[in-house]
Order: C-alpha cells, then structure tokens, then sequence
C-alpha cells in the first residue's frame, strides 16, 4: 500500500504550490514512510508516499511509460502484475523496473481508461496523460483502497488517499456534513459517495472518473456486483462446488503471497481467516517457509476465541503472536482509531484490530492477509438467518405490521411510519439488511437534535437517499441476493474497509490483504444458489464449509458464526474516562447541536447499571457509542475543544506562504 495525493488545475494550466503538495503528502505518511516523490507541472501536481513490497529498490514513485508522456501514482497492489506484464512485452512494451506500478502506465497505452478490466488487485489510481492533458482517476471494485476528491471554489481538483491530504493543503476546511452523521447512525459508516466532510467526496468502489482538458468530468462505473434472477441461480454437487470454490480461494490466496517482503496473517477461531492461513501455510511450505500469524485475545469469557485459533495454529504449524486487549484497552485506543477512519466508528471491535496492526508492525512485518470478505458473499452474519424468518413472514403479509409496531414504539413517533416505508423501497424491498439498517438506525430518531432532524430525516434525506443502486434490477433477485448485494455496497467498503481493515493497518504502515476480495472468487459464489451459501436456519457459508471440512478441525471448520465484536458502551462507561464525560458534558452537546443532552443522559443512565450487553438495551448501545464517536471525530477534526485530548492538526511547512 502507498498514499497518493494531487491537484489537477479545471480551468486552466497554473501550476500547484509544491509547499502545499509536499503537505498533503506528509499528512498520510504513515501510508508509506519508505520513500516519497512528487511530479510538477503547469495544470497537475502528483505525489507518492510509497511502503515498499514489491521491487524495494526500482518501484519509486511517480512512474512514467517509455517517453514520459504518461504519469501515474499508485496506492495498492496488483496482483497480476506478473501475467500483465508478460503480456505487455509481447506487444513490444519496454519495462525499466519490477514494480506493478509499472504495468499501468503500459495498459494506458493499450487500452486507455478500459485498463480497469484487466486488473486484479486492491488499488486506487491517478494517471495522468500529458497528451491529453487528462486526469484518470480509479478506485478498485471492492473498495478496500480509499480515494477521496474536493472541488476548491477557485477550480483546483484535489484528491488524496485520506482526507488528511486534502485538510493539510490548506485550501480544504473541515466542516461537519449533517447528512453523514445519518450514515453513522444508519449505516455505521460511510457507504457512498458522501462522507463527514462537507464538500468532500469519496470515489464508489468500482468507479473510474476521467477529467479532460477542458475540467469536464466523466465519471463511469466498470464494475458492480450481479446475481442471476430468482431461481436461475447455480445449484449442483455441493461437494463438487466446494471443490470449485477451495480452487478459487486457493489461487486468490497465492496471488495475495507474492511481495518481495514476508506476508504473515490474522488469524481468529473464525472458518474464515482460518482458512486463509491454512492456504497460506500451503504455499509457503512449497518454499520450506513458514507463516508467521497474530491473533487478538478479548479478555471476556463470552468473546475469547483464542482456544479455536491455536488449533488452526498447530495444523498451520505456527505459534502465533497473541495480543490481548482489555475493555480499558478498547477505550483508550478509540481516539486513534477514529482520528485513522476520519469517521466515527460504532463497532468497538475494531479498536482492537487497529492494536493488531500495531503489534504486525512491531514485529518488523507490513503485510498481513485476513479472513474479511466471506460473510459478504456466503451470508455469514446473523441477521442473514433472521431474514430467512421476516421472508416467510412477508409472504404471510404478518412482517410489515410488525415492522411498522416496532419503529413506532422504538423511535417515540418522532418519524413516521411513511418515513420508514419509503426507506425500504430505497433499500431495494424487504431483505435482511434493509431491516438491519432499519430497526438498529432507530436510536437516530431519539437522540437527533430537533435541528438535525429537519436537515435529514424531516427533509427526507436520510442516507438511504443517497444509494446509487439498481432497485428494479434488485427486485427479481432472491431476498438474501439482495440483502447481500446492500452488503457488499455498503457496509464492505464503508465499515470493514475503513474501520477494520485498510484505515488501521495503514496507520501503523502495515497493508492488508483479502483473499477473499477476488473478482472471480466473488463471481462465482454470487451465482450460487441461496441454499448453498445459507442452509437452512442455522449453517451459515455452507458451501465453505464443506470445503473447510478437508483442511481444518471441525470444531472450527462447522462452529456457528460468531461475529468478531467487543464490548460495546462498556468500554467506555466501566469507568468512564474523562473525555467521554467532557465529550457527554451538556456544554459539548450543545456546541455540535447534534443530539439531544436529555436523551443522551438517559441513555448513559441506563447503560451504566447492570444489563445484558444485547438484550433490550442493544439500540442504546448502538445509539451511545454512535453520539460518542461521532462528538470524538467532531473533537478530533472540527471543534478540537470538547475535551481534553489532542485534536488532529495539518503537518505545517518550516517556512513557507501557505
């Protein structure tokens, strides 16, 4: 992984302050403290922060085709470099290094923006043509490298890895977008285009944007996800499949080894990241090496997983690093994590991921494989199985009536049901996540300020209003296609990307890869029957399963999903640390004007006795941690004055005119 910044001029060919590049750069230098370079000229401005993985002493960035005239800079990892650089050769393209990056600049030239389609990989890219005097911008078909972009009002395009870039050019200020407090609290991320600050967007995954000349944009999407019409839908042996899908993954996994660094891997009592590391052990016994794996130890009788983790250890043949994380641990880390996300962040877990990625760096290791990915395609969640359930119940007619008594007691009738009715049709009809988002975005309607309502859900601008998908298409899908289509849009890139994976890795300058974020991979299991991701009531990633069954202990290939989590408002309640009580403080409310103190104070009350973590207090926790995080980032990035942590501040220029 690397961070890429620049600037594109829209209305003419001035040329950008190279003080201000430079800043933008040093501002995500934690996504490549190996090495830097910039190119400038009249209209463009590109800059790298590289981590070195693959060709450590030739792949310095930016890099150039043969004459010059195409410029890219590169964040991520192709991982069929080698198969497209082959082919380039043949057509009489001359290679100076070893780096993927390389191969960019050729495919340019071959087949222009359509370069996409040939790539297999987790990436966002800037390109530009001299020729043309064009800007390329893509960002991969999953999402896990971010890009995010701002129009100044003086017509300078800045794009950056992070947001961070953007604030340290000095030309972006950061203000709170109200919409995208919705998201947090309906999505638990940032799953669209829009993010927490105003005037800045986020590339969708899947999505390349061309600006010409002239600073007219073209923006096209070159890849989506697709699933066959209801009853289309793949079905056979499914041992046969298994065998096909172990296949798959198997090849995903060596395509993801290749770096010229050691690639260790996350490993949790999960099927998932234990399979990955099982595959992993594979290839790299063909080079009598060993994979070194890391694993996190929640000090909680009801969330350690650790038991499960050193069985895959002992047949991977490794004794992994173990890191074990505390209720305090989780509070203490919150604020990085946040400041690293540039979001709020409701899900604790992953808190704990971010001190993993930490202690990979410490170890001397920067890439790490992981097992995120699967319950995306097979439906490894849980509300997957509640689905199954609310879809015989709307064949009954009996779900809508209680959906419509369940919102209505939980949000106190400050929205009404026509509200929530229309969200749905938004969501693409009744499915697992529709409900998901539905019922857990409830605590919104009770803790959102009276002035925050009328900016979103009063206006009809929730988030779901801000969905770019195919809701026809969608209808003749099967209800758990989806619901994992909504998954894979939204919660993929906006939560576990974000919070999870790429955000905290780079934060300690480690990348991360995902075998199970595979183009063909993730073809394959869309075509498959419903049935054979999720069998009946209870087997979850039944297909995978069934393939595990051949490489792991059953104990761990056929164990129940159990979602990775830690607690929830706990880790911030027993005790309280002070910045979340100054962060909770009457006078901090009212200065974002974001929630409502009474109903905040009612929450923490409740929160703070004895309960169990997910009975009926569950949207409370959700709703808590939510206002928490979202007054932390509003500390962090906006105010800096609600408590007394450190806010985040641009890097500044020894001695410049910016």
């Amino acid at each position: 992984m690397c961070g890429i910044a620049g600037a594109f001029d829209l209305e003419g060919h001035r040329e950008f302050e190279a003080v201000r590049l430079d800043l933008m750069g040093q501002a995500i230098d934690h996504r490549g403290p190996d090495e830097f370079g910039s190119f400038l000229q009249p209209k463009i401005g590109l800059h790298s922060r590289r981590l070195s993985i693959i060709d450590l002493a030739g792949g310095r960035q930016p890099i150039t085709n043969e004459d010059g005239q195409i410029v890219a800079v590169f964040n991520g990892e192709i991982f069929n470099h080698l198969e497209l650089r082959e082919s380039l050769e043949k057509r009489g393209h001359k290679f100076r290094t070893q780096t993927d990056t390389e191969v960019l600049v050729h495919l340019w030239e071959e087949y222009g923006r359509t370069l996409v389609d040939h790539l297999e990989g987790q990436f966002a890219i800037a390109l530009f043509d001299r020729n043309e005097q064009s800007l390329f911008l893509a960002r991969d078909p999953f999402g896990v490298c971010p890009l995010f972009f701002h129009r100044t009002a003086d017509g300078w395009l800045l794009f950056a890895s992070e947001v961070k870039g953007l604030l340290a050019s000095g030309l972006v200020k950061a203000e709170l977008d109200p919409r995208g407090v919705d998201h947090i609290f309906t999505f638990f991320a940032m799953g669209t285009r829009r993010t927490m600050f105003s005037g800045v967007e986020s590339l969708p995954q899947g999505h390349a944007l061309t600006i010409d000349r002239e600073g007219a944009f073209h923006e096209f999407c070159y890849f989506d996800m697709e699933f066959p019409e209801a009853g289309s839908e793949v079905t056979g042996d499914p041992k046969e499949l298994a065998a096909r899908l172990g296949e798959l993954l198997q090849r995903s996994v060596d395509l993801r080894l290749r770096a010229d660094v050691p690639v260790v891997s996350y490993l949790s009592g999960g099927v998932d990241s234990s399979l990955v590391a099982r595959l992993a052990g594979y290839k790299l016994a063909e080079r009598n090496k060993r994979l070194e794996t890391f694993t996190i130890q929640i000090k909680h009788p009801k969330l350690d997983e650790t038991d499960r983790a050193l069985t895959t250890a002992r047949l991977v043949g490794t004794d992994p690093v173990t890191l074990t994380v505390t209720q305090e641990d989780i509070g203490a880390t919150y604020p990085a994590l946040v400041a690293s996300a540039e979001t709020p962040v409701i899900d604790t877990s992953s808190a704990a991921l971010h001190l993993l990625a930490g202690k990979v760096r410490e170890h001397g290791y920067k890439v790490t494989l992981t097992g995120e990915g699967a319950d995306e395609a097979l439906a490894g969640y849980p509300w997957h199985k509640a689905g199954k359930l609310f879809s015989l119940l709307d064949s009954m007619g009996l779900a809508d009536r209680w959906r419509k008594r369940f919102m209505g007691r939980a949000g106190r009738h400050r929205v009404p049901w026509s509200f929530y009715q229309e969200r749905y049709k938004r969501l693409g009809g009744y499915h697992a996540m529709g409900d998901l988002y539905s019922f857990c975005g409830l605590s919104a309607a009770r803790l959102f300020s009276e002035g925050l309502l009328e900016k979103t859900y009063h206006a009809g601008l929730d988030a779901t209003a801000d969905l770019e998908i195919p809701t026809e298409k969608m209808a003749s899908w099967h209800p758990l296609n989806r619901s994992l289509y909504l998954g894979y849009k939204i919660m993929l890139a906006g939560l576990l990307m974000t919070h999870k994976g790429d955000r905290p890795a780079l934060a300690h300058s480690v990348e991360a890869r995902f075998p199970f974020l595979d183009r063909e991979l993730i073809k394959f299991c869309n075509s498959l029957h419903p049935d054979l991701k999720l069998k009946g009531w209870k087997q979850d990633k039944y297909i995978l399963r069934e393939y595990a069954r051949s490489h792991l202990a059953p104990e761990v290939a056929l164990r129940p999903k159990h979602i990775f989590r830690a607690a929830y408002s706990a880790s911030f309640l027993q005790p309280m640390p002070e910045w979340v009580s100054q962060l909770l403080s009457p006078e901090s409310l009212a200065q974002t004007g974001l929630f409502q103190a009474q109903t905040v104070d009612h929450f923490r009350k409740v929160l703070s006795g004895p309960h169990w973590r997910f009975g009926p207090h569950m949207l409370k926790e959700v709703g808590l941690v939510g206002v928490i995080s979202t007054q932390l980032w509003h500390h962090l990035f906006v105010s800096k004055n609600l408590c007394e942590l450190p806010a985040w501040n641009p890097p500044q220029a020894a001695a410049s005119t910016v």
